[in-house]
């Protein structure tokens, strides 16, 4: 398979495509992208369980320590105001829950970017060969248009006016069936008219989802680390697998929504001089046939004109059809060659495979830092309430008020023993 330009799987990927799969019985699973089998659906389902998995002893490890907390510890004496020992501990460690969760959140935020900037990447090359294909369908378009009305108007009108001539007329002739022929080849290099695979609607549905990414992504990593990291982790490794050697998987995706003959994708994807181009012999043809029509009308203005003044305008109409038509035929030529399409290709493998995945692994990082923040939080937390001490309210009351409780009670013992 052709390398698209560029593009060259990362150490990332063959690092995550090194690792082993596995479906729900723990069997081994091949490590080559298929998302349509069942037994690799398992093997990033059982990736994404391994986060919850982190999840479930996290949060019994939480139990655990808080229920000692709770209950095992010695009882304080009564009255007793002396803060709880371990003050420093729980002091560094909500140092280091801090500390975490902003390397966290700064992580976050650059595999967030990276990850943008790939998808981005990818949506701007859908973009672009939608460009290409549809500059090629104009230009077909427009091309067979002006040289049907030249049949039908300007060929039409020479043969009236060259009538009296039978071996002008039959030159004539000739250049009719050569426009008729030009049209009914180019109308084959139109390969993307009527298919119902749009670049610009898959270009739109990436931007969708990358949109709702950066908001239900960023909530699921605020409700659920852990949640959130499983499915980075399921993520890149599916990811990485595609990376290693996406041409079969794109290749035969296309086909099956395109309907494209495989000559023809694989001149695009592949790019290289093991496949030849499938609109040469067409092109070859055409360029033929104009050059023909070309030759024909030259000797037509050079035989017809003086003795039929009248057939010059049809003829210089007919010659600047013509050349329209010629260089419409060189900018589907240059448009048709694979360079142009197997770039845009290599630009959106590069998006995904690179910026995307380098950005889902810093996203899989801060996942796994905000949980180890969460965790340390949580328990940290019951011994720094234990630090506080109760507050008294009466403790700042000036002795001399006369609403202080104090001085009410001295000035009610006082009336009794008086009395």
């Amino acid at each position: 398979m052709g390398a698209p330009p560029g593009y060259r799987p990362s150490a990332w990927v063959h690092l995550l495509h090194q690792l082993p799969r596995a479906d729900f019985q723990l069997r081994p699973v091949p490590s080559g992208f298929a998302p349509q089998e069942q037994e690799y659906q398992q093997a990033l389902l059982l990736v994404a369980a391994l986060a919850g998995l982190g999840l479930g002893l996290s949060l019994i490890f939480i139990a655990v320590y808080l229920i000692r907390f709770c209950c095992c510890r010695p009882p304080e004496p009564p009255g007793s105001k002396t803060p709880s020992p371990g003050g420093g501990c729980v002091t560094w460690s909500c140092i280091v829950a801090l500390l975490a969760g902003c390397i966290g959140i700064g992580i976050g935020f650059y595999g967030n970017s990276e990850t943008s900037d790939g998808v981005s990447q990818l949506s701007s090359a859908l973009l672009h060969a939608n460009h290409t294909l549809s500059a090629i369908d104009h230009l077909v378009l427009e091309t067979v248009e002006r040289l049907g009305e030249a049949v039908r108007t300007e060929l039409t009108t020479l043969e009236e006016v060259l009538e009296p001539r039978t071996e002008l007329v039959a030159a004539a002739r000739g250049a009719r069936r050569q426009a008729e022929a030009v049209a009914q080849q180019l109308q084959g290099l139109a390969f993307w008219q009527g298919v119902p695979l749009s670049p610009l609607q898959v270009a739109e549905d990436v931007s969708f989802v990358e949109e709702y990414r950066m908001t239900v992504m960023s909530l699921l990593v605020l409700v659920l680390s852990w949640g959130s990291m499983g499915l980075e982790a399921a993520t890149a490794v599916g990811l990485s697998d595609f990376c290693s050697n996406p041409d079969p998987y794109v290749l035969n995706l296309t086909q099956e929504e395109t309907g494209l003959s495989s000559d023809i994708l694989s001149y695009y994807f592949l790019c290289n001089q093991a496949v030849s181009n499938p609109f040469q012999q067409r092109l070859t043809l055409s360029q033929r046939a104009l050059a023909n029509i070309h030759s024909q009308l030259l000797g037509l203005e050079r035989e017809a004109v003086p003795q039929f003044p009248s057939a010059q305008k049809p003829l210089l109409s007919l010659e600047e059809t013509l050349n329209v038509t010629e260089g419409n035929f060189h900018q589907l030529v240059a448009l048709l060659h694979c360079r142009g399409l197997h770039k845009d290709y290599g630009a959106a493998l590069r998006g995904l495979c690179e910026d995307a995945l380098e950005g889902l692994l810093f996203l899989l990082l801060f996942s796994l830092l905000s949980a180890g923040a969460l965790a340390t939080a949580l328990c940290s937390l019951p011994r720094a309430w234990a630090l506080f001490p109760p507050s008294d309210d009466y403790d700042d009351t000036d002795d001399d008020d006369p609403f202080n409780p104090q001085q009410e009670s001295k000035r009610f013992v006082q009336w009794q023993s008086s009395i």
